[in-house]
């Protein structure tokens, strides 16, 4: 086997994990903690629920609120600003992948400077970060495990794909408890995220042996409870999203993505469209277009979500995706762009499908791909 690397966080899981937030940031030398966050996270109670836990500790904290949906390029930079002004140490983000993706620009330029798109694309990071302790409040982004950075340039309307090990938090801590708040549409699509994840980590052209069995388990999960869990609330299946979305980002973290995402990160700075929205429209046809260069990993993939196998590899495959589309049609979610999109956004396709080609997760595509196929494949889902 090759020589491979497989970098994740200190990882705490578990109902009532949150409860060791402070104790997490005091054995991290925290003294004052910038703490990143949503309203959304505020309004649910999450937000003053971590400053008791860190008020019991003894430890102040700094609030910087500014983040939204698809992080931009000035909040980043003005939450950089609020860090050095106020001499906070411990980085602390709580929320979905957002708010951790704006935590992780804000260490960045804390600590190296400069403007976010400084540091697009790979290992562009060169000093230390200061240390940081991501709490997800979903089951999806994968944030709070990868090497990932998400950042939407507003002035070229993309987003930027930042990629490096030192993003990798210092601590993760993933409480299912706190899942219980989320809508049905916020479990539905995060728990979509974390498959796409899992799926383009699979058949990337540099995953290995550690990547590909999170991405198999992963899909398994995923696909087995996140009907339950949406019906029900069940905690058990909230739990094994949880499980389910950790092991993807292990995955992708390590093992990268593909021309799906690459898709997804162009079409989410156009349009400011989450990922669990653009998932469901993209991935399958995706999957299908990458097929000839991946067959084998393809069913891999197929015999999981099939619980079977078909009578070849390419049977198997085939048969896997057209039930993954089955499983989306069963979910409350759009199939095609024209349901989130108006007719006038079909005419930018083509400067998007352009811009995903310099994104850094088209490098690890198992089939490559031009513009003019990428056109394609969005007018064949529009």
């Amino acid at each position: 086997m090759d020589i491979t690397k497989f970098a994740i966080p200190e990882i705490i899981f578990g109902r009532g994990s949150l409860n060791y937030a402070g104790q997490c940031a005091l054995r991290l030398g925290a003294k004052k903690v910038f703490l990143v966050s949503d309203a959304g996270i505020e309004q649910a109670g999450w937000v003053q629920r971590l400053m008791d836990i860190l008020e019991k500790e003894g430890i102040e904290w700094v609030y910087y609120p500014g983040v939204t949906s698809n992080p931009r390029d000035f909040q980043v930079e003005q939450g950089a600003e609020l860090y050095l002004k106020n001499g906070t140490d411990v980085i602390i983000a709580i929320g979905g992948g957002s708010s951790m993706d704006t935590a992780k620009g804000i260490a960045i330029i804390a600590s190296n400077g400069g403007r976010i798109r400084d540091y697009e694309g790979a290992n562009r990071v060169n000093r230390p970060l200061p240390p940081m302790v991501l709490i997800t409040t979903t089951a999806g982004s994968g944030s709070d495990i990868s090497q990932f950075c998400i950042i939407t340039d507003v002035e070229r309307a993309l987003k930027m794909s930042i990629i490096t090990r030192t993003l990798v938090p210092n601590i993760s801590i993933v409480d299912p408890l706190i899942l219980r708040t989320k809508t049905e549409t916020l479990i539905t699509q995060s728990a979509i995220d974390a498959l796409a994840h899992a799926i383009e980590a699979y058949t990337s052209t540099i995953a290995s042996e550690f990547t590909k069995m999170q991405s198999l388990k992963a899909i398994d999960l995923i696909i087995r409870n996140l009907p339950r869990a949406v019906e029900t609330r069940s905690l058990d299946s909230l739990e094994q999203l949880s499980i389910a979305s950790v092991a993807a980002s292990m995955a992708f973290s390590n093992a990268s993505l593909g021309v799906e995402h690459a898709l997804a990160h162009s079409l989410g700075g156009h349009f400011d469209m989450r990922h669990g929205v653009i998932h469901p429209i993209l991935l399958t046809a995706v999957m299908r277009f990458n097929l000839d260069y991946a067959e084998d990993r393809m069913a891999d993939i197929g015999r999981v979500i099939l619980n079977t196998t078909m009578g070849s590899p390419r049977e198997t495959a085939l048969a896997g995706i057209e039930k993954l589309e089955d499983f989306f049609d069963s979910l409350n979610v759009s199939r095609k762009f024209r349901q989130e999109l108006q007719d006038k956004d079909k005419s930018l396709l083509k400067t998007i499908c352009k811009n995903a080609l310099n994104d850094a997760c088209n490098l690890t595509n198992p089939r490559p791909a031009s513009w003019q196929e990428l056109l394609k494949i969005c007018k064949e889902v529009w």
